[in-house]
C-alpha cells in the first residue's frame, strides 16, 4: 500500500503527465469518442421522463386524450429501454478502456522492473512495489474511465438539465440555484475531509496488511510460534484492526451526513419551485406540468453541481497514482545491453577478473524513495546479509545475536537467471542503508581457465559472493574489467551471458509450483525424459517418483514442503537442463544430514563435470580437490594456489585452517557431526565456525 499525496492549492497538473497519460488511452480513443457519446445520448435521455410528465399533465389528462397517454406510456418505456441499453454499452466501453489499460500499464511496470538490477530489489519495500502494479494501477485506470468519465457525465448532464429548466421557466431556474452557495461551502470542506479519511484508511489498512504479509507465509508463522508470542500478535493485529474499524466508522458517517445535507438542500429547491411554481400556476403564469418538470429537475442540477465543486481535486488526486506509476517506468536501470552487445555463442568459459574494484550502490542510486519504506526522519533499515559462513576467521562467541528465520528467508532472497538457477543476493551498505560501505572488492585479478573449478574462501565479508555475482553482470564493476571468452561482459548481450551460467544457492529458491513446472522453468521445452536424465544425474529422480502425485506435486512456497537436500537436489537438476558453461556453486553442505550430504556430492560431481566452476567452499572436500583456491580478504585477493600449496605458504589461509580445526572438538557434536574434525582429505564433514552458524552469517555483514 502506499501513502496518498495531498493535494496543495494552487496545484496544477503536469502537462507532461496528461501527454503520457494520452499516450497510453491513445488507443482506446475511439472507445473513449463511443464513450463520451453514450454519457451525452444518456443525459439527452434523462432530460426526457420529466417533459413526459409534463406532457401528461398539461395536454393528455385536460384533453382526456388517451391516445395521448398510450403514446407517452409507450415513450416512456422505450425510454427506460434505450437508457439500459445504452447504459450497458457505456459500462462495456468503460471496461473495455479501463481493463485495457491495466493491461498495458502492468505489463509496461512488469517489464521495466524485472530489467531492474539486483541493488532495485535489495533496498525496495516489496509491498510498496507490488501496490505501484496493483493499487496505483487500478487507480490510474478509474482516473481514466471513472473521475473522468464522471467529470464528463457530470457537465453533460448539467447542461442539458438547465437548458431544460431554462426554457421551461428561467426564474424558477435561478430560485433553484438560489440555495446552492449555502451547501458548495460545506460541500467543499466535506469533500476534503473525506479525502483526509481515505487516506487515512489506507494507511491503516497497509500496516494492518504488512502485519497479515509478514505473519501468514512459512518464515513469518513459524518465528511466531518459536518465540510463543501468539497473544501479543493478537493484541498488536487487534489495535490495527480497531483502528480501521474506527476509521471506517468516521467515514460512513461523514460520508451519510453529506448526503443528508445534499438531499435536505434537495428538498429546500424542491419546496422553493413549487412555492413559486404553484404561485405562477394560479396568477396563470405557469401551468402545472411545468411545475411539476422544473421539480424533477432540480434533483438532478443539484448532484452533479456538487460533484464539479470537487471536481478538480477528484482529477488531481487520481491523476496521483498515474505519476506514481510513471515514477517507477522513469527509474532507469543501469545494466543494460550496450549499443552493439552482440551475444555469448558457444562458451569455452575462460573467466578474467583484471583490476576489479566494486563498491554496492547506494539505495538513493538504486531504488525510488517512495519505494524505500522508511517513515520520514528514519533511514531505511540496513538490508541483512546472508553469508557463506564457511573457513573463515572466528565469527563471535555462540551467544552472539544471530539473524531470525524470518531475516534468514529475506537474506537468501534470489533472483533467478535465465540460465533457470536463483542467485542470492550479497547486501552490502553502510548502517544507515543509503550509501555504499566502501570498497568491497579492490584490485581483483585472476583467471579460471575452461573446466577449471576454482574455490573462493575467506572470512565473512571478504567479498566471495560479490565476486561469484560480478562474473554474471549481477553487478557492474566500479572500475577493471571482467571478461569470459576473452570478451568484457558488458559487451556482452545480459541474455547470452546469464544464459550461459548457472547457479546453485546455498538456500535454492522455488516456486510455489509443481516439481515439473520448476524444474522446466531452466528450459521450458524440455522433454519429459531430459526432465528426467537431469533428476537422475541429480540422485533425486527416486524421489519423485516415490511421491503419490510424481511430476505434480506441488513443493509449497520457496519450497518449504521438501528438506534442504531435496531442494538442493532439485536445484542442481534445474541446472543441468540449463546446461551452462559456467556454474557458480554457493556450497550449503554443513546443516545435511550424512546421507543427503552423499547424494548432493554425486549431484555436484555431475554437475561440476566439463564446466568452469567458481565455488564457495564450506567444506574441505571441495577446497581439497579445487585446481586453484583462491583466499580473499577484506576485498583484497591475499593468496592463491591449491590446498597443500596454501598450507605450505604459512599465510592466511594456513592460519584460518589453523584456527578452524585447532578450536574444534575431536568428537560429533549434539548437531549430528557438523563439528566434528574431518581427517585430512575427507570430505564427509562442512566447515563451520566455531560459533555453531553454520553457513548462517551475522547480521549486517556480507559475503
Amino acid at each position: 500500500m502506499y501513502r496518498q499525496v495531498d493535494i496543495e492549492p494552487g496545484t496544477k497538473l503536469s502537462r507532461g503527465v496528461v501527454r503520457r497519460v494520452w499516450g497510453y488511452a491513445r488507443a482506446y480513443r475511439l472507445h473513449m469518442l463511443a464513450f463520451l457519446v453514450t454519457i451525452g445520448l444518456l443525459a439527452l435521455l434523462g432530460v426526457v421522463p420529466p417533459l413526459l410528465v409534463r406532457t401528461l399533465i398539461n395536454d393528455a389528462i385536460p384533453r382526456r386524450s388517451f391516445h395521448l397517454v398510450d403514446l407517452i406510456a409507450l415513450a416512456a418505456i422505450g425510454v427506460a429501454f434505450a437508457n439500459a441499453l445504452l447504459s450497458l454499452a457505456q459500462r462495456w466501453i468503460s471496461a473495455r478502456v479501463g481493463e485495457g489499460l491495466i493491461f498495458d500499464l502492468r505489463t509496461s511496470l512488469f517489464d521495466h522492473v524485472q530489467g531492474q538490477p539486483l541493488a532495485f530489489f535489495t533496498h525496495t519495500q516489496t509491498g510498496a512495489l507490488v501496490s505501484r502494479m496493483n493499487n496505483d494501477v487500478i487507480g490510474a485506470q478509474r482516473a481514466l474511465t471513472g473521475t473522468l468519465g464522471s467529470v464528463a457525465s457530470n457537465v453533460i448532464g448539467l447542461a442539458t438539465t438547465l437548458g431544460a429548466m431554462v426554457l421551461l421557466n428561467w426564474r424558477i431556474t435561478l430560485v433553484a440555484l438560489v440555495v446552492l452557495p449555502l451547501f458548495l461551502i460545506p460541500a467543499k470542506r466535506v469533500g476534503k475531509r473525506l479525502q483526509a479519511i481515505t487516506r487515512e484508511s489506507m494507511n491503516l489498512n497497509a500496516a494492518m496488511n504488512t502485519t497479515m504479509n509478514e505473519r501468514f507465509n512459512v518464515a513469518g508463522a513459524l518465528l511466531v510460534m518459536l518465540f510463543g508470542r501468539r497473544d501479543r500478535e493478537l493484541g498488536e493485529f487487534s489495535d490495527k484492526a480497531a483502528k480501521v474499524r474506527d476509521v471506517g466508522v468516521r467515514a460512513a458517517m461523514v460520508g451519510r451526513t453529506f448526503f443528508i445535507a445534499l438531499g435536505l438542500v434537495a428538498a429546500v429547491g424542491t419546496a422553493l419551485v413549487y412555492w413559486l411554481g404553484a404561485r405562477l400556476v394560479l396568477t396563470g403564469h405557469l401551468r402545472p406540468g411545468d411545475v411539476v418538470a422544473l421539480a424533477a429537475y432540480v434533483g438532478q442540477v443539484y448532484g452533479p453541481l456538487i460533484a464539479l465543486t470537487n471536481a478538480r481535486i477528484d482529477v488531481m488526486s487520481a491523476f496521483v497514482s498515474f505519476e506514481r506509476v510513471f515514477e517507477v517506468l522513469d527509474h532507469p536501470s543501469p545494466i543494460t545491453d550496450r549499443p552493439g552487445a552482440r551475444d555469448l555463442i558457444d562458451p569455452t568459459g575462460r573467466i578474467e577478473f583484471e583490476r576489479v574494484r566494486f563498491s554496492y550502490p547506494s539505495a538513493d542510486d538504486s531504488s525510488i524513495a517512495s519505494l524505500l519504506g522508511a517513515r520520514p526522519g528514519e533511514p531505511p533499515a540496513s538490508p541483512q546479509t546472508r553469508s557463506s559462513g564457511q573457513l573463515g576467521r572466528p565469527a563471535g562467541s555462540r551467544g552472539e545475536a544471530q539473524p531470525e528465520p524470518q531475516q534468514r528467508v529475506a537474506d537468501t532472497a534470489a533472483v533467478a537467471l535465465p540460465a533457470g538457477q536463483p542467485a542470492v543476493a550479497p547486501r552490502s551498505t553502510s548502517s544507515d542503508g543509503q550509501r555504499p560501505a566502501g570498497p568491497v572488492l579492490r584490485e581483483i585479478s585472476f583467471t579460471a581457465e575452461p573446466g577449471e573449478l576454482v574455490a573462493l574462501v575467506g572470512p565473512s565479508g571478504a567479498g566471495k559472493t560479490t565476486t561469484a555475482m560480478l562474473v554474471a553482470r549481477i553487478y557492474d564493476v566500479s572500475a577493471g574489467g571482467v571478461r569470459i571468452d576473452g570478451v568484457d561482459i558488458r559487451d556482452l548481450t545480459l541474455e547470452s551471458l546469464r544464459g550461459a551460467i548457472g547457479l546453485v544457492a546455498q538456500d535454492p529458491h522455488l516456486f510455489h509450483d509443481t516439481i515439473l513446472a520448476n524444474l522446466r522453468y531452466a528450459k521450458p521445452e524440455a522433454t519429459l525424459e531430459e526432465v528426467a536424465a537431469a533428476c537422475r544425474a541429480a540422485r533425486i529422480i527416486d524421489l519423485v517418483e516415490s511421491l503419490p502425485e510424481g511430476w505434480d506435486t506441488i513443493v509449497g512456497e520457496r519450497g518449504y514442503r521438501l528438506s534442504g537436500g531435496e531442494k538442493q537436489r532439485l536445484a542442481i537438476a534445474r541446472l543441468l537442463l540449463a546446461d551452462p558453461a559456467i556454474v557458480i556453486l554457493d556450497e550449503a553442505t554443513a546443516h545435511l544430514d550424512s546421507e543427503s550430504e552423499v547424494h548432493i556430492q554425486e549431484a555436484l560431481a555431475e554437475a561440476l563435470a566439463g564446466r568452469t566452476s567458481l565455488v564457495i567452499a564450506h567444506r574441505l572436500s571441495t577446497i581439497v580437490r579445487a585446481d586453484r583456491i583462491l583466499v580473499l580478504d577484506r576485498g583484497r585477493l591475499v593468496e592463491q594456489g591449491t590446498h597443500t600449496e596454501l598450507l605450505a605458504a604459512g599465510g592466511l589461509y594456513a592460519e584460518l585452517y589453523e584456527t578452524q580445526f585447532g578450536r574444534a572438538p575431536t568428537s560429533p557434536g549434539p548437531g549430528g557431526g557438523r563439528d566434528q574434525v574431518p581427517p585430512p582429505g575427507d570430505g564427509g564433514h562442512a566447515l563451520v565456525s566455531g560459533d555453531g552458524a553454520g553457513m548462517r552469517e551475522e547480521p549486517g555483514g556480507r559475503s
